[in-house]
């Protein structure tokens, strides 16, 4: 019996061209700026220091910012990286430069299944911080409420089964009571591998009855 939903972000309960052509490009073009306007901030040090430790190289603060803008570009999920974005994100969301998107069929089989007593939780390689920023700034209002909680990359890699006995853990459900929902295979394979249940988001394509994970185009299907 599931008694909790576990659900990534990118594109399953949200667009994947929200966070690649809007998110992105507008933390990549402000990092430089924050760095520099940041860099003596007690939490901003650390994370810069966190950059060079991540990077193996004992990094001045341009050389920082060149490794955190190759990191975009590269699409890395590291932690300080995500830390950062999300501090830059913040600023956009409060100035109203963008809303979070969310699928209208997410809100809608999310705001049931909270309806109906299900724990609703976030895993995504997006930090803590951007994750509940995305979710309160929607064109449906705030859905922080709706979550029980969130999870990142400090839980560990997604595509690794360990990262998920963790969150089962931490949420204190077993994890053949949890079904997950992702866009990727891999995310989904770990997750099983962990002992929970699997939901497979193919937005942009035909679900495929013969897939390892059981399809569905959204959350209505569920």
């Amino acid at each position: 019996m599931i008694k909790a939903i576990l659900t990534d972000i990118e594109g399953t309960t949200s667009s994947l061209s929200f966070v690649k052509d809007v998110l992105f490009p507008y933390a990549r073009e402000r990092m430089a700026d924050f760095v520099h306007d940041h860099a003596h901030d007690a939490a901003v040090r650390k994370l810069l220091n966190d950059v060079k430790q991540a990077a193996g190289s004992d990094l001045d603060d341009r050389q920082a910012i060149e490794q955190l803008i190759r990191w975009i570009d590269e699409d890395k999920k590291i932690t300080p990286l995500k830390a950062l974005q999300g501090m830059i994100w913040e600023d956009g969301y409060r100035h109203g430069a963008f809303q979070g998107h969310v699928y209208e069929d997410a809100v809608r089989k999310l705001r049931q299944w909270k309806s109906q007593g299900l724990s609703l939780y976030i895993f995504s390689s997006g930090s803590v911080h951007a994750q509940k920023l995305l979710f309160a700034h929607t064109g449906y209002g705030d859905l922080t409420p709706l979550f029980s909680g969130y999870f990142d990359t400090t839980s560990g890699h997604k595509r690794e089964a360990a990262s998920y006995h963790a969150i089962a853990e931490a949420m204190h459900t077993g994890p053949s009571e949890i079904l997950f929902l992702s866009d990727i295979k891999e995310e989904l394979d770990a997750a099983r591998a962990a002992g929970m249940q699997t939901a497979w988001l193919v937005r942009d394509g035909i679900p495929d009855a013969a897939a390892e994970h059981r399809q569905v185009a959204a959350f209505d299907s569920l």
